[in-house]
């Protein structure tokens, strides 16, 4: 599983223009996830950026995907309908969406859900707790039954997705509020993982759990190779058929 395709999409725009966020991420936001992405063996992981040409996915680029990442704030409006479009379609077709953050207000994330996807934030630098609740879920391999990160932009509920598939983790805030912060969903034959940790102020992506989780989260959503399916109109099934004369 570790040679998968995996490509880790930025919009790469607070670290250009904010020196705090220089100063944590010199090279991207993205750049970082890739490492650790790398430390954890894989070894076909690219970058894409907003401001590249078709916002750094072109059709060629998520062909050669097999799961995605995303992370973007300050720009979300920016990603082309055409690029949402693609990535849309390839979901479809059984490519895995890591959505990191305040990716829960793309484009793209919000068409998949089909709900706002809004929820209750706030900016105190406050203690996030996250109580894995599927200790046997593959995306929980190797947390301990909690682990913390001690300065974070609060999320809170109600977070307006849909019921999650399966819920993996949720937070506690030093503030009171709690959080679904580990949402997996199935859209067509593609798999999506909502992971909430990763505000562009905190060296949150440097954290060892985080990493974790993301390592484990790609390999989850790796697509399934199965048997070739086609939509539309079929002839009937003859059980005494051998199969390959179905064609």
């Amino acid at each position: 599983m570790r040679d998968l395709r995996v490509t880790v999409w930025n919009e790469f725009r607070h670290e250009k223009s904010h020196k705090e966020v220089q100063a944590i991420y010199p090279d991207g936001i993205h750049a970082v996830i890739a490492a650790g992405l790398r430390e954890h063996g894989y070894t076909n992981v690219r970058v894409a950026t907003l401001d590249e040409p078709e916002n750094g996915l072109p059709q060629s680029v998520l062909d050669e995907t097999d799961v995605l990442t995303w992370w973007g704030h300050m720009a979300h409006g920016e990603v082309a309908d055409a690029t949402v479009d693609r990535v849309h379609q390839r979901v479809l077709a059984g490519m895995g969406l890591i959505v990191l953050h305040s990716g829960h207000h793309s484009k793209i994330f919000r068409r998949l859900m089909g709900t706002s996807c809004s929820l209750r934030w706030r900016e105190a630098g406050e203690r996030e707790r996250l109580w894995v609740v599927s200790p046997g879920h593959p995306i929980a391999a190797g947390l301990d039954p909690y682990f913390e990160i001690p300065e974070v932009e609060m999320y809170g509920e109600h977070f307006d997705i849909p019921q999650p598939d399966e819920l993996v983790l949720i937070s506690w805030f030093q503030g009171g509020e709690v959080f679904r912060s580990g949402c997996c969903f199935t859209r067509g034959h593609g798999k999506i993982f909502y992971f909430r940790p990763g505000h562009e102020t905190h060296p949150i992506y440097y954290h060892p759990q985080v990493r974790q989780v993301i390592a484990n989260a790609v390999a989850w959503a790796a697509p399934v190779k199965s048997f070739p399916f086609a939509y539309g109109g079929g002839r009937a099934i003859n059980v005494k058929e051998p199969l390959e004369a179905l064609g």
